[in-house]
């Protein structure tokens, strides 16, 4: 009687081609998201319609995010990975920190907004946009840490206020978008007003 044979694991190459072509399907679908999250309102992005962009069933966007709070939540992940990757900057640079700042926002500024102009209606958006303000305010904190360590902590309080308005992203959209100017002119802008915050040290 022949000896049946031993069930063969799957070949490493099949299991690696399985694995790209999963990690490529879950990067079309966050992508497909923030692709309609800047043009959308949320409530109006449906999970066919991501599904349809992403080709992939809704079936398998269900499977890998649960529904679209899930995709908000890896999405802002990877946003934030990508955020800390361009604003490394010296610290205490006022200039390079314009830089990175100015190029962080021409890269995301107009999705943040049309997030931010939903905070109140749709409590899904609440948490990640706070996470988002304190990563800014952190930010800020680290990079001019050497001119805030100077001070009594009423005075540090209130320059890194100053700094994280100077800083703000609404301070972009007057400049770039309400007046439609250039993006030297938002850095030109941003610099004046970072100096005179840290001025006051």
């Amino acid at each position: 009687m022949k000896s049946k044979k031993a069930a063969r694991s799957p070949r490493p190459y099949t299991q690696k081609s399985r694995a790209e072509a999963a990690e490529a399907s879950t990067t079309r679908i966050l992508e497909a998201f923030l692709k309609r999250a800047e043009n959308q309102w949320f409530e109006d992005i449906t999970l066919e319609a991501l599904a349809k962009d992403a080709e992939v069933t809704v079936q398998t966007v269900m499977r890998k995010f649960g529904g679209k709070a899930g995709i908000l939540k890896v999405a802002h992940e990877h946003m934030g990975k990508d955020i800390n990757v361009r604003r490394s900057v010296k610290p205490g640079d006022v200039d390079h920190s314009v830089d990175v700042l100015t190029k962080d926002y021409e890269t995301v500024g107009r999705l943040v907004l049309r997030l931010l102009s939903q905070e109140e209606r749709q409590p899904t958006l609440k948490p990640v946009l706070e996470e988002g303000r304190r990563g800014h305010r952190e930010w800020l904190a680290e990079v001019f840490a050497e001119k805030l360590a100077t001070l009594t902590p009423a005075r540090r309080t209130a320059m890194l206020d100053a700094l994280v308005i100077a800083a703000d992203i609404y301070i972009w959209k007057l400049v770039r978008i309400d007046m439609g100017r250039p993006v030297a002119a938002f850095k030109a802008v941003v610099k004046r007003m970072l100096h005179a915050a840290l001025s006051e040290a």
